[in-house]
């Protein structure tokens, strides 16, 4: 077999290519795992929930919103759209969250950036995670209830399953209406 240096360098390109190939398969993993923090239910929820992307899917399966939650350290959880009938049935459905959450971006637009899943009774999980039990009374005016927050489309330093976000900001919230 002849091998000239034109065959040589035709298989230098093509590794080359290979290697920009296998780069870019690897860079795009690793944003999707910095998103989920590695979570395989982050994963799970943000294709059972990605429809949510836009804020208008949510208002059209009966989810409102309710004012930006931040926290006394800092960080936010964002607004919280609700589905008062998912809130009520109290069934754990990984494609129905009783609440879908949103940045609200300098623009007026709302980012996706997580789920949470609620229940009145506990101890709850889905796919194995335990969810946060919150005390009566709280800052929601509720009853003891058990919640967990997925941030499957922005990632939180504290923790997949954080209740604050500290990349999340209220800073460009509508004022809450009287």
């Amino acid at each position: 077999m002849n091998m000239t240096p034109n065959f040589w360098n035709r298989l230098l390109v093509a590794a080359a290519a290979l290697s920009a190939c296998a780069t870019l398969a690897q860079a795009h993993q690793d944003a999707a795992a910095s998103v989920s923090g590695d979570s395989p239910l982050a994963g799970k929820v943000r294709e059972a929930n990605s429809r949510f992307l836009d804020v208008k899917a949510a208002t059209a399966e009966g989810y409102a919103p309710i004012p930006c939650a931040s926290g006394i350290t800092g960080g936010a959880m964002g607004i919280h759209y609700v589905n008062g009938q998912y809130l009520k049935d109290d069934k754990i459905d990984i494609a129905r969250p009783e609440a879908v959450m949103y940045e609200p971006m300098a623009d007026g637009t709302m980012k996706l950036v997580a789920v949470e899943y609620i229940a009145s009774k506990g101890p709850a999980s889905l796919d194995g995670q335990l969810f946060n039990f919150n005390s009566a009374p709280n800052r929601y005016g509720l009853g003891e209830f058990y919640e967990l927050h997925v941030w499957a489309w922005k990632g939180n330093p504290t923790g997949t399953f954080a209740d604050m976000n500290p990349k999340v900001s209220c800073e460009h919230a509508p004022a809450p209406t009287q």
